[in-house]
């Protein structure tokens, strides 16, 4: 999904032309993107990855941190080799943030206080930074120093933000996804519905949610009460809802644009991050 963000964005912005920086930024999303994914088994002991064994499951995580860092190694050189600097940047910016969306996380995670306007700065890092780096990107290979660059990046930004509460989501339902159901809560990550309902509710709710995540996100049965509860109190609805404002935000930035095939498809890619069942 990623790289084609990069090659419709420069197809739109420069109507059809592409040049080799596109290949080039798209290939370093790629391989950065795959880097991050490694390291994110590593620091979260999973050992699946989208229904598949991860790299640390099949051999531990001393191989699978030098496998990321080599792909991280190998995106940078990539654009380095090139003087694609401008291009080196708009990444570079993406993995720090990345990293600080984590850190960010866990940190909050500690003490379960994550408010929604931390969340939505947790998730804006984390997930959002990369997809507007691909956008931002795309633009910037084919129109360097445009206002194309910026206004493709908060599109970007903006889908990022729904494909990850889409993401959550799939923590409620049954969908046959690579990631079984109340995962999140397991972890005590503390997602959109959960976080709604947690401020809606009376203060015994309250304590019975919190301890629930605290001391009690091994025990299926009380995982299953707490998705239960959330899904009765609306949590679900409210997400969708907030996910629904990200997408319609994004599909306006698309409108300044003249009607073109690369557009449509633009659209259609919005479209896909909130209708998508895995």
């Amino acid at each position: 999904m990623r790289p084609m963000f990069v090659f419709l964005v420069a197809k739109m912005v420069s109507n059809g032309e592409i040049s080799e920086r596109t290949y080039r930024g798209a290939s370093v999303i790629e391989l950065i993107h795959t880097a991050t994914l490694v390291h994110d088994d590593v620091v979260d002991e999973s050992n699946r990855r989208r229904g598949f064994f991860s790299i640390n499951a099949l051999w531990k995580n001393k191989i699978a941190v030098l496998v990321g860092d080599y792909l991280l190694s190998k995106g940078l050189l990539l654009s380095i080799d090139n003087n694609d600097f401008d291009l080196l940047k708009i990444i570079s910016i993406a993995v720090r943030e990345m990293s600080e969306g984590e850190l960010l996380q866990i940190e909050k995670a500690r003490k379960l206080d994550i408010t929604e306007a931390v969340y939505y700065d947790i998730i804006r890092q984390k997930t959002a930074t990369l997809i507007a780096a691909c956008c931002s990107l795309g633009a910037a290979s084919v129109k360097p120093e445009s206002d194309h660059v910026e206004r493709m990046r908060k599109f970007g930004e903006l889908i990022g933000m729904a494909f990850q509460i889409k993401d959550d989501l799939f923590d409620y339902g049954n969908e046959a996804i690579g990631k079984p159901t109340g995962i999140d809560i397991k972890e005590q990550k503390m997602t959109l519905p959960l976080i709604y309902v947690l401020n809606q509710a009376d203060k015994k709710d309250k304590r019975w949610l919190i301890n629930s995540i605290k001391n009690h996100n091994r025990d299926k049965k009380r995982v299953a009460e707490v998705i239960s509860y959330v899904k009765t109190k609306g949590g679900l609805d409210y997400a969708v809802s907030k996910m629904k404002e990200f997408q319609e935000e994004a599909l306006q930035i698309l409108q300044i644009y003249p009607e073109s095939t690369f557009k449509n498809s633009l659209e259609l890619m919005v479209n896909y991050v909130i209708d998508r069942k895995k």
